[in-house]
């Protein structure tokens, strides 16, 4: 199978690093361009000096869409998209009971309603030119919802449904909305959250090994996932050969969600 998005802009959220720098590596390499997004000019900047590094089109979208001024200022950089890729997001561990108001709406705002900004402003542009493809990263907490960071699974549950109300909004449009439910994935951020719940002292090998056997004992996988294995179904969600694919889910979790269900 080879996937050509050539033609095609894409617009990634927080793809400065980790999954969103390795999506935006995939749609670039598949020759969509693709826009690349962090809060700030110079962290924009670097990414796009290490996503240049093997070939591609990339533009500079900076910009905290967390405010509206933010937001404002990728709408400028990109004034449209064919693929949208609502990856930014935020996560860590905190006792249910400790987590106060300020934190609950912290993570819907960053993690929910800036998926919900992005395609509010580029989706009718999709509908109109009858082609796009809009995804939400969403995380296998939205299913499991781990008992250290339920504010995290609360999030990530809420962009299924918004994926799902959205995709019904483009229903017979030849736009296609979807969420991929990404298992527990290796990037540095992830790392210090192993290391939060695991013996700091332990080589990083000992350390991913104790905490997938200590708290996601479910996969079958028994790894972390590389970024790069979640860019590859973003990359064929935002195909042409996914076409017939809205609406949905699709897991890249290492098998992890299969234990929960009947």
């Amino acid at each position: 199978m080879r996937i050509d998005l050539s033609g095609r802009t894409a617009l990634v959220t927080g793809s400065t690093q980790g999954i969103g720098a390795a999506i935006a590596a995939g749609l670039a390499a598949a020759g969509a361009r693709v826009a690349v997004n962090g809060r700030g000019g110079t962290s924009v900047a670097e990414a796009l000096d290490r996503l240049g590094e093997k070939g591609g089109d990339f533009v500079a979208a900076p910009g905290d869409i967390t405010t509206d001024e933010g937001a404002a200022a990728v709408f400028d950089a990109v004034p449209h998209a064919d693929i949208l890729v609502n990856n930014l997001g935020i996560f860590g561990a905190r006792p249910a009971l400790e987590i106060d108001d300020a934190e609950w709406r912290r993570y819907f705002e960053v993690n929910v309603l800036t998926a919900v900004r992005m395609t509010r402003h580029y989706l009718p542009g999709m509908i109109e030119r009858s082609w796009g493809r809009v995804q939400n990263i969403a995380s296998d907490s939205a299913v499991v919802v781990p008992a250290e960071m339920i504010q995290y699974g609360m999030s990530k549950t809420a962009l299924l449904a918004v994926a799902r109300g959205f995709a019904k909004e483009a229903a017979g449009t030849g736009v296609t909305v979807n969420s991929v439910i990404a298992g527990p994935t290796h990037t540095g951020g992830v790392e210090d959250f192993v290391y939060s719940l695991v013996d700091p002292e332990l080589p990083w090998d000992e350390a991913q090994r104790a905490f997938m056997r200590e708290h996601r004992p479910q996969s079958l996988i028994q790894r972390l996932i590389e970024p790069e294995e979640i860019a590859h179904m973003v990359v064929y969600l935002s195909s042409p050969f996914a076409s017939a694919t809205t609406g949905g889910a699709l897991r890249v979790d290492g098998g992890y969600v299969d234990s929960i269900l009947p």
